[in-house]
């Protein structure tokens, strides 16, 4: 039997990147699917490319309208709610502290950390109902460690984290589950699309594996079935977890790395 045959899922950025993918594997894996996104023709294009079972679903998730709208769009469409999955994002605010506008940083967390809060708050009245579900949010590693994004995006996703905990444990009684996933440097648009040329992927792909013990950079599959086994039964007693998928960035420097900072350090003071 598919991990998710029968359920409802709803993926915001479910036009590319993290999200197309989790679109794309929740459908295989049986579930009926709201994919939400900003970039209309992606999207629609997308769900014609499925067929039965997805749908498209224009929103800003800084909106609170947009957002109570395509959470709607899904009970219309196919009865219930089982799966939200919080993944819309953009890098947003960047720079020095000091030059950082202010309403950049506004605009930065409505969409990483307000986003998230509107779609916990108009899903939890269904799934409370239905007394079942589950609410997916993406953080990152930037979350868990200064100095791995920019401020406004650090600080949003560390606030998706704790929003994450205090959430799961006031919806636990009603058995809805609330957890958030850190990836670490995943090869998405947000990323190659700063990089001019033709082999902007494999130049990002490079860059990001040498940031992870396991050498090679995330793939927006490698999320999307983490967030698969969180959507699905086979994850039914975790709740309030921060599911932490970045090839050990966060654990250390690798061993490879420690033996070539200790030859530059052996050079640097004449022992070689």
């Amino acid at each position: 039997m598919k991990r998710l045959e029968g359920k409802v899922a709803l993926v915001t950025g479910g036009a590319s990147g993290i999200g197309e993918a989790s679109v794309r594997l929740f459908h295989d894996e049986g579930a009926r699917v709201v994919a939400a996104d900003v970039q209309a023709d992606r999207g629609k294009a997308l769900a014609d490319a499925l067929g039965a079972g997805v749908v498209f679903q224009q929103a800003d998730v800084s909106q609170e309208a947009d957002v109570e709208a395509m959470i709607a769009r899904a009970v219309d469409e196919f009865g219930r709610l089982d799966v939200l999955f919080n993944n819309a994002g953009f890098v947003g605010a960047s720079g020095p502290i000091d030059e950082t506008p202010a309403d950049a940083f506004d605009a930065t967390l409505a969409v990483l950390l307000r986003g998230v809060f509107l779609g916990m708050k108009h899903a939890a009245p269904i799934m409370k109902r239905q007394r079942s579900g589950c609410i997916i949010s993406t953080s990152s590693v930037a979350a868990l460690r200064a100095g791995l994004g920019p401020h406004a995006y650090s600080t949003a996703k560390a606030g998706v984290v704790h929003l994450t905990r205090s959430v799961a444990l006031e919806l636990a009684e009603y058995d809805v589950r609330v957890n958030c996933i850190c990836p670490g440097g995943v090869v998405t648009p947000l990323l190659t699309q700063a990089i001019p040329g033709d082999d902007a992927e494999r130049v990002v792909s490079d860059a990001l594996a040498q940031m992870h013990p396991l050498r090679r950079a995330c793939q927006p599959e490698d999320i999307a079935r983490a967030a698969l086994w969180l959507a699905s039964d086979e994850a039914g007693f975790v709740t309030a977890e921060t599911l932490v998928v970045d090839g050990g960035m966060t654990a250390g420097r690798s061993a490879a790395e420690r033996a070539q900072r200790a030859r530059e350090w052996r050079s640097d003071t004449g022992q070689e």
